[in-house]
C-alpha cells in the first residue's frame, strides 16, 4: 500500500479501496468509495490525502478523484489544503451525538410506519442488498460494508415516499464516523450487526411494527455505541 503524500503524526496511509463497479459515472463511483471510507474511519481526520495518490489506489486518473474530493469539500467532509491535497475534517463527539439523535427521530418512526403498509415484494427486492452487507462484514470489507449499508437504509426509507427525508438522512449518514468498525470486524461482531438488516426485512414483511421499532433503536444505537469506539 502506497503512503499518502502528506499525513499527520499518525502516519496513516491510503485505504485499500475495492474495485470500482462501473454502475455509475467514474466520478460518482469514486465519490461513493471516498464517502464510505470517510464514514468507516478508513480515511482519518487530520490526514491530508493527495488526488494523485488516491487515483493510483483506484487505478484511475487524478481528474475524477480531484472532482470527487471537491464535491466532498463542498459538503464539509474534507477541506482543501493548497498545493497538497485534501484534509479530512474532524467530527466532535457532541456532533455525533446530535446526528444520532436526529437519525433516531427520523428513521425509527419512518421505518416502523412501513410495517404492514408496503407489499412484501418491496422487501424481497432489498434482500440481495442486505445479504451484500453480511458478505462484506464476513470479508472485513469496511468500505464495501458502509456503502451497501448506506444504499440499503436509503432505499428502505424511499418506500415511505418522502424524497426530502431521504436526502436529509443521506446527509446525516455522511457526517457520521464509525471508527470502531475495524475492531468489530476483527472480533467477528460486525457480522451479527449485518444480519440485523435481514431480520429487519423479515419483521417488516410480517407487519410487526413494535419489533421493527425495537430493532431500529438497537441498530442505530451501534452508531454511538461500540462502532464509535465507546459503549452506551
Amino acid at each position: 500500500m502506497s503512503p499518502v503524500d502528506a499525513v499527520d503524526e499518525t502516519g496513516q496511509s491510503t485505504p485499500d479501496f475495492p474495485p470500482l463497479r462501473g454502475f455509475r459515472s467514474l466520478r460518482d463511483e469514486v465519490s461513493a468509495a471516498l464517502r464510505a471510507a470517510l464514514v468507516s474511519g478508513q480515511m482519518r481526520p487530520g490526514v491530508v490525502y493527495s488526488a494523485p495518490t488516491l487515483a493510483a489506489r483506484f487505478g484511475v486518473s487524478a481528474t475524477p478523484v480531484r472532482e470527487a474530493m471537491l464535491d466532498l469539500a463542498r459538503t464539509g467532509l474534507v477541506e482543501v489544503v493548497r498545493n497538497k491535497g485534501f484534509r479530512v475534517t474532524e467530527v466532535s463527539e457532541a456532533e455525533l451525538d446530535d446526528i444520532t439523535e436526529l437519525r433516531r427521530l427520523i428513521e425509527v418512526p419512518t421505518v416502523t410506519g412501513l410495517a404492514g403498509e408496503v407489499p412484501a415484494e418491496a422487501y424481497a427486492e432489498l434482500r440481495p442488498l442486505a445479504q451484500t452487507i453480511v458478505d462484506a462484514a464476513r470479508a472485513s470489507d469496511l468500505i464495501g460494508y458502509v456503502e451497501a449499508d448506506r444504499r440499503f437504509h436509503l432505499d428502505l426509507l424511499r418506500l415511505a415516499g418522502n424524497a426530502t427525508l431521504v436526502d436529509t438522512v443521506a446527509e446525516l449518514r455522511e457526517r457520521t464516523r464509525l471508527f470502531g468498525l475495524g475492531h468489530l470486524a476483527e472480533r467477528g461482531v460486525l457480522v451479527a450487526s449485518a444480519r440485523e438488516h435481514l431480520a429487519l426485512l423479515d419483521l417488516l414483511a410480517a407487519g410487526d411494527g413494535e419489533a421493527v421499532r425495537a430493532l431500529m433503536h438497537r441498530h442505530l444505537g451501534h452508531v454511538r455505541g461500540t462502532w464509535a469506539g465507546r459503549r452506551e
